[in-house]
C-alpha cells in the first residue's frame, strides 16, 4: 500500500510539472520558441525518426558511451585496486592525483582534438576521462575499507600473495562498493557524453547543436528526453545485475 501511494504520488508530480511545462508558453509567459511545450515533442519525436536522424545520432552516442565508459571504468578499478591494496603506490602517485583529479574533462577538450581530431576517439577519450575518478576513488576507498582482520585470517590460512589476497578477500569484499562508484558513473557518462560531442563529433551532442542554431528547440527537447530514457535503460539493467552479483547478501 505504500509503495501504491508512492508511485501515485510521483506519477501526481509529474502530471503537475508537465501541466505547468505546457501552461507557460502556452499562456506566452514564455516564448515557445524557446521552451516549446510538452505536447510538441511526440510530433518532432516521430519526425526525427522518420528522417533516420534519431537512430543515427543514438548509435553513434551509445558506441561512444559504452567504449569510454569501459575504458574509463576498466582504468579506474586496476589503478584503484593497486591504490586501495599497497600504500606505496598510492603515496607515489598522490600528488599526480591531486594535481590533475580537479580538472574538469571539458578542459581536456582542446588536447583531445589535438591528439585525435574531430572523431569518435576523442569523444570516448572525454567520456573515459569524466567516469574514470569516480570510479577510481570508489574502488580505492572500498578495496581500503576491507576488515583488516579479514585479510590476516586470509594469510593464516594461506592466502599470502597478492593476487590471492584480491580474488578471495579483498575483491569480494569491496565489490559492494566498487559497484556504488560504476553505477554513479553510468550517470556521468551521460553528461560528458554531449560535451564530448558538441565540438563536432557525431552523435546527440551534435545533433542537439545542430538544432539549437536553428532555434528547432523541440528536437533539443526530443534529445534531451532520449538521454534520459537510455540512462534509465542502463541504471535499471545495472540495478538488476547489481543485484544478481550481490545476491549472497542478506
Amino acid at each position: 500500500m505504500t509503495r501504491l501511494r508512492a508511485t501515485g504520488l510521483a506519477l501526481l508530480g509529474l502530471l503537475a510539472f508537465l501541466c505547468v511545462w505546457e501552461a507557460v508558453p502556452r499562456l506566452d509567459l514564455v516564448n515557445p520558441a524557446f521552451l516549446p511545450p510538452p505536447s510538441t515533442i511526440p510530433a518532432a519525436l516521430l519526425k526525427e525518426i522518420a528522417s533516420g536522424a534519431w537512430l543515427v545520432a543514438v548509435i553513434e552516442s551509445l558506441s561512444h558511451y559504452v567504449v569510454g565508459l569501459g575504458v574509463g571504468a576498466g582504468a579506474g578499478m586496476a589503478l584503484g585496486i593497486v591504490a586501495g591494496m599497497f600504500r606505496s603506490f598510492e603515496n607515489l602517485t598522490a600528488w599526480v592525483v591531486r594535481l590533475l583529479r580537479p580538472i574538469p574533462g571539458l578542459a581536456w577538450v582542446p588536447f583531445a582534438i589535438i591528439w585525435f581530431g574531430v572523431e569518435p576517439r576523442a569523444a570516448v577519450f572525454i567520456i573515459a576521462v569524466g567516469v574514470f575518478w569516480i570510479v577510481f576513488f570508489a574502488t580505492q576507498g572500498a578495496v581500503r575499507s576491507v576488515d583488516r582482520d579479514l585479510v590476516e585470517v586470509a594469510q593464516a590460512f594461506g592466502y599470502r600473495s597478492a593476487w590471492s589476497r584480491l580474488t578471495k578477500i579483498l575483491l569480494p569484499a569491496a565489490t559492494p562498493g566498487i559497484l556504488v562508484g560504476l553505477r554513479t558513473a553510468l550517470g556521468q557518462a551521460w553528461m560528458a557524453v554531449v560535451a564530448a560531442e558538441i565540438f563536432g563529433v557525431p552523435g546527440i551532442g551534435q545533433r542537439m547543436m545542430q538544432a539549437s542554431s536553428l532555434l528547432s528547440t523541440d528536437i533539443v527537447v526530443v534529445y534531451m528526453l532520449t538521454m534520459a530514457a537510455l540512462y534509465g535503460l542502463f541504471d535499471t539493467a545495472f540495478v538488476a545485475l547489481q543485484g544478481w552479483l550481490l545476491r549472497w547478501r542478506p
